[in-house]
């Protein structure tokens, strides 16, 4: 049996994932649904990422902590991730238009191969300087960063430190307390 042709699979953009009910991303045109809401562990933590990132931003005001919104890279591509940082003012009202600095996944059964793979080429082609992967059940942390076009991995840890450079803001996370 042959493989479907490619013109025959279907293929939708931006405007078609407005009129969908439910949570989707829509990557190079396919649509992925959501999972259902994030478990009670997944939320702690996405909060202690936020709350971390917030504090230690305070004297970095050109830079936002960003939780679950809408990231539109092109008509064909708009992706939700867990955790992120964008900096500078142009950085839109209804979903974001530009590349964050630092985007962190909170894994899960069900989307850790997608993450792992389809989102890690995804944001390195997009030249997100960092890409923190959150596995709760291992309570353990991999950061990727941006070095030369492509993701090197800089850190694997499950309560170290971590400093990021994200514009000319210096950040010394603690992966400790996300477990919390």
């Amino acid at each position: 049996m042959n493989a479907i042709k490619q013109e025959y699979l279907p293929h939708y953009t931006y405007n078609d994932y407005l009129l969908w009910e439910g949570k989707w991303e829509l990557i190079f045109g396919v649509p992925y649904a959501m999972s259902p809401a994030p478990v009670i562990r997944h939320q702690i933590i996405s909060q202690n990422i936020v709350f971390q990132f917030k504090n230690l931003l305070q004297q970095c005001q050109k830079c936002k902590v960003l939780s679950a919104v809408d990231w539109k890279m092109d008509e064909e591509t708009v992706v939700c991730p867990d955790n992120l940082i964008v900096c500078g003012k142009e950085i839109g009202e209804k979903f974001l238009i530009k590349t964050p600095a630092l985007i962190f996944k909170i894994l899960s059964p069900s989307t850790a191969f997608k993450d792992r793979n389809l989102k890690f080429e995804l944001y390195q082609a997009a030249g997100v300087k960092y890409y923190g992967l959150v596995d709760p059940d291992k309570e353990k942390v991999e950061v990727y960063e941006w070095i030369n076009q492509q993701y090197q991995k800089v850190l694997e840890t499950k309560t170290g430190i971590f400093q990021f450079k994200i514009e000319s803001c210096q950040i010394d996370f603690n992966f400790e307390s996300l477990w919390h």
